[in-house]
């Protein structure tokens, strides 16, 4: 349970602007964290304990202009209200922190690895998540994990976070018909969880492979009577009959 030291007619989700109006600078910054969604609407299809926003603000002071990271996963909230959806995340509502915060940098530079970072090490935000793909001589990705109140800079690819029980990381792959860098969620084994397009691919591929098999499987019984069909002409032309064999 969040504590805060704050007025006591607090404004809800509804009565705060769910947009600060900044537009994204890039599609990746949408791209990427719109990737990452789409595996866990998946890999957590049956839980409704779990929210991933994507450019959606964090209010928490009313009297402070939300933060707006690309995303953010909070885990033990509920993931509808109702079909209008969050409009926003009010701490002092929701009660629960996010876990993980992600920042894409893009060529405009946002303060990622300054001021966000402290707001986010303040407001005690366990994993924050910088991927900058344009480095050249340092990982694009950057896992910074909140140890006795500082960011403490996680090392490997993917970074295995036990408290989400998910991993983080980018490898080569194809998106939205774009094949580069992405990011991605792993398991514990350091395996990548496949994106929708994958799994589709995957399920096509394992319905073939059963049909094949199937028709494979027809082809060896329609071979065997034959066979079998064969074997029961020669008896008979040796004066044998088959059919009534003892």
């Amino acid at each position: 349970m969040l504590k805060y030291n704050l007025p006591r007619n607090l404004p809800s989700a509804d009565e705060l602007p769910d947009s600060d109006e900044t537009p994204v600078d890039n599609e990746l910054q949408e791209l990427i964290p719109g990737l990452l969604k789409a595996i866990l609407l998946i890999l957590w299809a049956e839980r409704m304990d779990w929210l991933f926003g994507i450019d959606m603000g964090i209010y928490h002071h009313p009297d402070e202009p939300a933060i707006v990271p690309d995303a953010f996963l909070s885990l033990g909230v509920e993931r509808f209200y109702d079909e209008e959806l969050r409009p926003s995340y009010v701490l002092w509502d929701e009660n629960v922190m996010p876990l993980f915060v992600l920042e894409v940098v893009s060529p405009t530079y946002r303060k990622e690895y300054s001021t966000k970072l402290e707001t986010y090490q303040g407001l005690g935000v366990l994993y924050y998540v910088i991927y900058s793909s344009r480095r050249r001589r340092k990982p694009h990705l950057e896992v910074h994990k909140l140890v006795n109140g500082k960011y403490e800079l996680q090392s490997g690819n993917p970074v295995w976070m036990p408290e989400i029980g998910l991993g983080i990381g980018c490898e080569r792959g194809n998106y939205s018909g774009v094949t580069r860098e992405w990011l991605y969620w792993y398991d514990a084994d350091g395996t990548r969880y496949l994106t929708p397009e994958e799994q589709v691919k995957q399920s096509a591929q394992l319905v073939q492979q059963e049909s094949q098999r199937a028709q494979q499987e027809s082809q060896r019984a329609e071979q065997l009577a034959e066979r079998a069909e064969q074997l029961a002409q020669r008896l008979r032309e040796l004066g044998v009959d088959p059919d009534n064999l003892n």
